[in-house]
């Protein structure tokens, strides 16, 4: 075992069970940044990573009746749909090394425009509260195709980068669920929507063979209980501050990729 790795698994568990947001916005850069990791190979183990580690954390909101399954299955629906299609379109088109840059740039589009939404969701939620409250027919008319489109941006997303389906999942459900969605409930919802996408985009990478499973194997060593222990904490401490602190490492980190290319 390697107790970078470990601690990394850590931190980054810690947080997507708080928040529901880490899985790839942080692990992904952490294994760029910091190991060195090529990016082909970072965005197919974080997917698996963050399929597995996510997967624990489900069992404890599951357990409190908070995760919305009408919503989920509308995410589904498009987002899947969107990372098979993207999976065959990686497929037909290999990436060269002439595109790697290109895709350590996706990646940082990814990590920063996560960060703005992470820093605008209560500017987001506000403004699908008014469409709501104050045209809440034509609001509801929508609410489904638009619910069936943002999974399939997820799904592009998380395919190409694995970063998303958390951070940017959590901002489009606040903005989309504003009365439905309490924090608990949006949080639990969106690690469960994740879950199947990243197994799915996973796969993908796995036989495309991206997948690192000794590096996998560090990550969950010390994500697997810290998950546990920010789902546990998760209904208890002030999601607000979480967040904006969240948004600030991730523009920095997101800059730094920039200048890393």
């Amino acid at each position: 075992m390697e107790l970078g790795l470990v601690v990394s698994g850590a931190f980054t568990g810690f947080l997507v069970g708080l928040t529901g947001v880490g899985g790839g916005a942080l692990m992904t850069p952490i294994l760029l940044l910091i190991f060195g990791v090529a990016p082909l190979s970072a965005v197919g183990t974080d997917l698996w990573f963050a399929a597995t580690t996510k997967l624990f954390a489900t069992r404890i909101h599951h357990g409190r009746e908070l995760i919305d399954w009408e919503v989920v299955r509308r995410l589904w629906l498009g987002s899947l749909t969107a990372s098979a299609a993207t999976l065959v379109w990686m497929a037909s088109h290999p990436i060269d090394p002439g595109a790697v840059r290109l895709l350590t740039g996706a990646i940082a589009v990814a990590v920063l425009v996560t960060a703005c939404g992470l820093l605008f969701q209560k500017a987001l939620q506000g403004l699908g509260r008014r469409l709501r409250t104050g045209d809440g027919e034509r609001f509801k008319s929508v609410q489904g195709p638009l619910t069936i489109a943002a999974g399939a941006l997820l799904g592009v997303l998380v395919t190409l980068t694995s970063v998303g389906a958390g951070a940017l999942g959590a901002v489009l459900l606040a903005y989309l669920y504003p009365l439905r969605l309490t924090p608990p409930r949006l949080i639990a919802t969106d690690i469960v929507h994740a879950i199947p996408l990243a197994l799915f985009a996973g796969v993908g990478h796995l036989v495309i063979g991206n997948v690192d499973f000794k590096l996998l194997f560090n990550l969950l060593v010390g994500s697997v209980p810290a998950v546990i222990l920010g789902a546990v904490l998760s209904s208890r401490l002030p999601h607000g501050v979480l967040r904006t602190t969240l948004s600030l490492v991730l523009l920095a980190i997101g800059v730094k990729l920039f200048l890393s290319i």
